[in-house]
């Protein structure tokens, strides 16, 4: 589960950091930019979790405050009066898209306004900046920040041991910070503002999850894991003076100091062969507890044991919850109850099959008792009783045999956390979401437990690819992970991710720009097909047939009728079909890896890039020929789209630094190209509904402009850009995709690798396209015309319908205006691809700017959401200006 993702957020950002997007020249060479002109508001499309949460941290001295980090999403503050968590890292920006990981994290108990984040993407070079350790006054937020002289790795080897990160409780100006790649324990003197190493610290440490790996990923040396303050040897403003530290290494896992850091010893006594993933000291009870493993997590491990450390005698007591030899898993997570001594609770991390295990003891880990225990194999008893409810798609669709269940109790169970304050409230987090109970002590008493998503407002999913059909929901997204989801509500989490098949990463997806209901979705699935088709908007799905030597998603398009798609896999050449990917056949004239796209209006037009060359095919993908069109950029960190309802009219966005970076525009196919010279660097592009009065689609790009980074939006075929998002709302890395909504002006969608599927809605409330129904200039249509009125899909108390309306006259429309009266009171409630007013019974459909133009013996077609009671019958009337239609 979280394997894949790890390699997919590393590989679209080494990728994505080098990309670059070009559109319309401008009329002169400087930069035409409005920064901040128009006000947004920024939002997730809910999605609730999708990531790996290794860190959870509540204050000691205040009440309902508590912290969450993630491994590329940022971290979050809990929000006790609504139950959710608000981010705190969106300022992080695209040069320091690597501060969104988050290796440690601390809480003053001091100063509870005070919050530290130690953060960092990768150690290796997949990251190009070192780690920061970043200090906040009022909860995060606002930032500032200390660039260390060494990287850190929140989404490394080893991330959910910890924390790394500790403030001193009894002098809170002094912090300790853990380092990974053998550069040691650091320490600060002054609330974060410098460091510099503790020089006597004697073992950096030595373990490796795989020495052998090239890339530097899993061959780190996991450094200092842990710090922990025993807060009952100090005194309020003066240094605490037993520190216990926790080290990589299998021999030599667990240090302290008793002079207030001046000097350090190895314990003695202390386990070996094993990782000491956490330290948790209960200095009430005068004990320090210890989860070993024999890995560095987070998802493996196979041997573990949890000891206890007698602070005052020196004396080490092994109290595992289970034999060793019968442990198949490593144990991480673990807690003590501040209100009740002696209770302590842990995780068996890594065991995925049948389920994760929590263990919970009342007097000090003498004796255990489990979350679930078997009956008579494969039937389990469970403490507990699991609602997923708010987040649904956690059952993931399954429907396994015993002894496994869905939803699963969890995975990756490295974060584990009883509230201070509160006996009955826990917190844990897995690899895809932040679950909690609050009747934890009902465990005690012979009763069950409730467990539910805890997740709300935490957003970690990394987005690969977005779309925003004209008609159907309003968004799908290809998601690293979980897959992907269809949001008919983007205030409501979906139901379900996509499935059947349901793969780990969802890499492309495409739609048919003129039947939406066409769908296809590509991905990576460990064994079973790469492919998978939906007639139906993307709510169900069939798998496709993989061509011979198919290894991965790779990126797919479909016709822009659905007719026919074109394929471009991992692990072979690019590949056509007609129909649904029963049988595939060779492209030719087109290489392999290519990023495919198809054109909006002609169905058998298909394009491609590769390695600077861009591709088109008229033939519906069967030949390529190459363009002669030179000075693309020459990488393969390119993204390009065709735009909707314009024949030939594509843009391309990518690049690097070194050589060719911006924003291309063709209007003819792709033989020529036009660089947009207001444009200094372009990642991603993407389409929108025209603003009012404008002729031409709405752009929107992560780019930068002007000098500056962000989103920008042009209503002018990008003659000018306002930059759309502030310097509060980056979201580190959003180069993957970029969409407008097709129905509402003004709206975008925005990738982003850890912080999922950002949308932002403008405040200018004079877009949104269309002929003004006040303005007596409008031209009125007429001639003949001829509609259809279909239902598409019905459900209690609503329903979603299509129109299509026919020129059939001799003169072209520069304009229309539809009436209709319904039968029943029906109500519109959305409409797209059309401006809808309603009185009463009485509907008027208008044209928006992009669809006013209907030539004779052509026709357009939008559609609209409504409500119903009682009867839900069809218009019998249909009225163009003042010209009746013919009713299909």
């Amino acid at each position: 589960m979280r394997r894949t993702r790890i390699l997919t957020a590393v590989l679209a950002l080494a990728a994505g950091l080098l990309a670059g997007t070009p559109p319309a020249l401008a009329a002169d060479g400087a930069a035409k930019v409005s920064l901040a002109a128009d006000t947004y508001t920024w939002k997730n499309a809910r999605i609730d979790g999708g990531g790996f949460v290794p860190g959870i941290v509540f204050n000691r001295s205040e009440k309902n405050l508590a912290y969450a980090r993630t491994d590329i999403g940022g971290a979050y503050r809990w929000q006790e009066s609504s139950k959710t968590w608000t981010p705190l890292l969106d300022s992080v920006g695209w040069d320091d898209w690597g501060h969104t990981g988050v290796v440690g994290l601390a809480s003053d108990s001091v100063d509870p306004n005070k919050v530290y984040a130690a953060v960092g993407t990768y150690t290796n070079s997949w990251d190009p900046k070192n780690g920061a350790v970043m200090r906040s006054s009022n909860r995060g937020a606002s930032w500032q920040k200390t660039d260390l002289p060494f990287k850190l790795g929140g989404n490394m080897p080893g991330r959910g041991m910890g924390e790394r990160l500790a403030v001193d409780p009894n002098k809170n100006s002094v912090l300790y910070l853990g380092a990974p790649s053998g550069k040691g324990l650091w320490r600060s003197t002054d609330s974060g503002v410098s460091w510099s190493q503790v020089a006597n610290f004697p073992n950096v440490g030595n373990y490796q999850q795989d020495p052998s790996d090239t890339s530097g990923y899993a061959s780190d040396n996991q450094g200092i894991v842990w710090v922990t303050f025993d807060e009952s040897t100090g005194t309020s403003g003066n240094a605490t003076r037993a520190i216990y530290v926790g080290v990589a290494d299998l021999q030599n896992s667990v240090y302290r100091s008793t002079d207030a850091g001046a000097t350090w010893t190895r314990l003695a006594g202390q386990p070996t062969g094993y990782l000491a993933h956490k330290g948790v000291l209960d200095a009430a009870g005068g004990y320090l507890y210890l989860s070993y493993s024999d890995k560095g997590g987070p998802y493996d491990g196979g041997k573990g044991q949890v000891w206890r450390y007698a602070t005052a005698t020196g004396t080490w007591t092994n109290i595992s919850p289970v034999a060793e030899a019968d442990t198949y898993y490593g144990f991480s997570g673990l807690t003590v109850d501040r209100q009740k001594p002696g209770t302590v609770m842990a995780t068996a991390y890594s065991s995925w099959w049948p389920d994760t295990q929590i263990f919970r003891s009342t007097d000090s880990g003498a004796t255990w008792t489990r979350a679930w225990d078997y009956t008579s194999y494969p039937n389990r008893a469970n403490r507990y009783t699991m609602d997923v409810s708010s987040s649904p798609w956690l059952t993931w669709g399954a429907n396994p045999s015993p002894p496994e269940q869905t939803p699963k109790l969890g995975w990756m169970t490295e974060s584990l956390e009883i509230d201070p304050f509160d006996s009955n409230r826990m917190m844990y987090g897995t690899g895809a979401t932040v679950y909690g109970t609050e009747n934890l002590t009902n465990w005690d008493s012979g009763g069950q437990f409730t467990i539910k998503p805890m997740v709300r407002g935490l957003e970690e999913t990394a987005v690969n690819d977005l779309a925003s059909p004209p008609s159907g929901a309003p968004l799908l997204s290809a998601l690293g992970d979980v897959g992907g989801f269809r949001h008919t509500d983007l205030t409501k989490v979906p139901s379900m991710m996509f499935t059947s098949p349901n793969f780990t990463t969802t890499t492309s997806l495409d739609f048919a720009e003129t039947n939406a209901n066409t769908v296809v979705r590509v991905g990576n699935l460990d064994s079973g097909p790469h492919i998978a088709f939906s007639t139906d908007n993307g709510a169900n799905w069939f798998a496709g047939t993989d061509p011979s030597g198919v290894s991965g998603g790779g990126t797919v398009a479909a016709a822009s009728d659905g007719s026919r798609f074109v394929w471009s896999p991992d692990g072979t050449g690019v590949q056509y079909t007609t129909g649904f990917g029963s049988s595939w056949s060779a492209s030719s004239g087109i290489p392999a890896g290519a990023i495919v796209e198809s054109d909006r209006v002609d169905a058998k037009t298909f394009y491609g890039f590769k390695s600077g060359k861009f591709y088109v095919s008229t033939d519906g993908g069967a030949t390529f020929t190459a363009s002669a069109a030179t000075g693309l950029p020459s990488g393969d960190s390119v993204r390009f789209k065709a735009l909707p309802g314009g024949k030939g009219d594509v843009w391309l966005a990518g690049g690097a630094t070194d050589g060719a970076y911006g924003l291309w525009h063709s209007t003819d196919g792709g033989a020529s190209w036009t660089k947009l010279s207001n444009v200094d660097q372009a990642d991603a592009i993407g389409f929108g509904k025209a603003a009012t009065g404008a002729s031409y689609q709405t752009l929107y790009t992560s780019a930068k402009i002007g000098g500056v980074r962000g989103i920008f939006r042009s209503t002018d075929k990008g003659a000018t850009w306002t930059r759309i998002n502030d310097d509060a709302h980056q979201w580190a890395w959003t180069g993957a995709a970029i969409t407008g909504d097709p129905r509402v002006y003004g709206r975008v969608y925005v990738s982003t690798n850890g912080r999922g599927v950002i949308y932002g809605d403008t405040s200018d409330t004079s877009g949104g396209g269309g002929t003004d129904p006040t303005d007596p200039t409008d031209p009125a249509p007429t001639g003949a015309c001829a509609v259809t009125y279909k239902i598409t899909n019905q459900w209690s108390g609503g329903f979603q319908a299509d129109v299509q309306l026919s020129n059939t006259g001799s003169s072209a429309w520069t304009g229309w205006s539809l009436g209709w009266a319904f039968p029943n009171a029906q109500t519109i409630s959305q409409t797209w691809n059309a401006e809808s007013t309603q009185s009463g019974s009485t509907v008027t459909a208008k044209n928006v700017g992009w669809n006013a133009n209907v030539a004779a013996g052509s026709s357009v077609s939008f559609g609209f959401t409504g409500s119903w009671s009682g009867t839900n019958g069809k218009p019998t009337a249909f009225k163009l200006g003042d010209q009746n239609c013919t009713v299909a």
